[in-house]
């Protein structure tokens, strides 16, 4: 039951989000109205919890962003962080040409990814074989 509940939900969402990834405005307002109404519902709520002030909301937040893993995701992006690992530029930085080689080498890259991935499912199914010929013996 949980399970069809979950799936037809999903299934849902999927037609929506089609549907209104082709009208990226009206899809900007609806999700902008949904956020700002979730985060007053959140604030709200904290409002009503007297030990929630200023500093133990900030004490809070900042421990369970940092617990999951989201304070500098959230704050910073996950490009960002990346890109300064790898010791790259900004995409702002860039010239449109540097843009374009990346962009350029993405297929190659693609098809590198494809070839590694069959060449793992044949060893695999080379490891499975040679399992089951060694449970036969």
């Amino acid at each position: 039951m949980l399970k069809k509940t979950i799936r037809f939900f999903d299934k849902l969402e999927d037609k929506i989000r089609a549907r209104l990834s082709r009208h990226p405005i009206v899809y900007s307002l609806i999700g902008g109205v949904a956020v700002v109404l979730f985060w007053r519902g959140v604030w709200m709520t904290a409002d009503e919890f007297s030990f929630l002030t200023g500093p133990v909301s900030i004490i809070i937040s900042v421990s369970v962003l940092l617990l999951i893993g989201l304070f500098a995701s959230f704050f910073v992006g996950d490009q960002i962080v990346i890109s300064g690992l790898r010791k790259e530029k900004k995409l702002i930085e860039k010239t449109e040409e540097e843009v374009r080689s990346e962009l350029s080498e993405l297929p190659g890259i693609k098809s590198d990814l494809e070839r590694i991935e069959r060449e793992v499912r044949h060893i695999e199914e080379l490891s499975e074989e040679q399992s089951a010929g060694n449970e036969q013996s």
